[in-house]
């Protein structure tokens, strides 16, 4: 009897353990029948936003405080969710405890194998005419209708579908680095954009032209080269362009502002691009080598244009003539010889012309600048061309052959006036 008397405090605290899981379990069951009901009994004081769960109040709270609790110890960065955390120190163990069964592909997060997954059945579950695998791209998709921007930036005020890649241009912070080059990057898509530079993928086919592209915003633009479409508008003149960087770049030539300055010589750009490759003649940087020849180039553009002259291609054809171009600008400007068209008129002396180039290389005239030094012996010149052909006195290159190969020349206008000069000696 006694062994029997012993067991009852066992029995009454399994009962009391088993009460307390049901009560659990009763309260879990409560808490989702509010999904169904739409039951949102926790509002949020500051914005007036409801929640199901009074944990999911308080984390939304942070939001507006700005309370980020949970401290990585590895690198300082603190976070408003604990689950933020945990998957934030995987980047730093390298853990990736979720594969994919189809191709064996591990992630660090289990919404993000989830979303990779789809890119094997297809799935595309949140439909807006246009459908998407991930709830916020709809969410982020939806405001390019609506034209809302509810993320106002804290250091600039700018509104943002999404703000988290917009602050990172103020901090610096660059957390994707390329782990073939260490380029960094403060957002993922650029990443894996850069990541076809090593990569050579190029998964986007123009059906017109069969042209492959390694973003797809580059396949939009390029369509519309075929298409004749110029969607941005200049509201300052009218001028119309293909692509909406074309049109910000464009603009500053209204408002003159060049937000981009180069802390070498103090010099101002309008685009970042434009400062980065000016960066490289400081630095003699040339990141793009051609792969037929091997020339050195700064900026990609410049070696895609250069590829043209292995491979003959002239893809801009003027409508008037006929004849065909390599570059767009070689085109516009050619056709402004058919409409006489000269819009980039001098301040100094009114004078027009037909190129914004031809513009800043006049205007020197009037300046008297001289932006390129010759390292050999400090003269400097006005034009590129002319350090190039200085720099020839140097070392001695001449280049251009004359017809009958015995004489060459530094300057290749030299070689015709040399056998004009024969011919009237004979």
């Amino acid at each position: 009897m006694l062994s029997k008397a012993k067991s009852f405090p066992t029995v009454f605290a399994g009962i009391g353990l088993l009460s307390s899981v049901v009560s659990l379990m009763g309260s879990e069951l409560l808490l989702h029948e509010r999904i169904h009901m739409e039951e949102r009994p926790y509002p949020c004081r500051e914005c007036g936003k409801c929640f199901s769960r009074r944990e999911r109040l308080t984390v939304h709270q942070r939001t507006h405080t700005g309370e980020r609790p949970f401290l990585c110890k590895e690198c300082g960065k603190h976070f408003s969710i604990q689950n933020n955390l945990t998957v934030h120190q995987r980047t730093h163990t390298g853990e990736r405890p979720y594969p994919c069964k189809e191709c064996g592909k591990c992630f660090a997060r289990r919404d993000t194998l989830t979303t990779h997954q789809r890119t094997h059945t297809g799935e595309r579950p949140y439909p807006c005419g246009k459908c998407f695998s991930q709830r916020q791209h709809l969410t982020t998709h939806q405001r390019t209708h609506t034209g809302e921007r509810p993320y106002p930036c804290g250091e600039c005020g700018k509104c943002f579908r999404k703000l988290i890649g917009h602050e990172r241009v103020h901090t610096g912070e660059r957390p994707y680095p390329c782990e073939e080059c260490g380029k960094r990057f403060g957002q993922q898509h650029n990443l894996s954009a850069h990541q076809r530079i090593h990569t050579g993928e190029r998964p986007y086919l123009c059906g017109e032209c069969g042209k492959r592209f390694s973003q797809r915003h580059h396949l939009t633009a390029h369509q519309r080269a075929h298409t004749g479409e110029r969607p941005y508008l200049c509201g300052e003149c009218g001028k119309c362009f293909s692509r909406q960087h074309h049109l910000t770049a464009h603009q500053t030539a209204h408002t003159g502002e060049r937000p981009y300055p180069c802390k070498e010589c103090g010099k101002c750009f309008s685009r970042r691009q434009n400062l980065t490759a000016h960066e490289r003649t400081h630095t003699g940087e040339r990141p793009y080598p051609c792969g037929e020849c091997g020339k050195g180039f700064s900026l990609r553009q410049n070696l895609t244009v250069h590829q043209r002259t292995h491979t003959g291609e002239r893809p801009y054809l003027c409508g008037e003539c006929g004849k065909r171009f390599s570059l767009r600008q070689q085109l516009t400007a050619h056709q402004r010889t058919h409409t006489g068209e000269r819009p980039y008129p001098c301040g100094e002396c009114g004078k027009g012309f037909s190129l914004r180039q031809n513009l800043t290389v006049h205007q020197r005239t009037h300046t008297g600048e001289r932006p390129y030094l010759c390292g050999e012996c400090g003269k400097r010149f006005s034009l590129r061309q002319q350090l190039t052909a200085h720099q020839r006195t140097h070392t001695g290159e001449r280049p251009y052959p004359c017809g009958d190969k015995r004489m060459t020349f530094s300057v290749i206008k030299l070689a015709p006036k040399y056998q004009q000069l024969k011919l009237q000696r004979v």
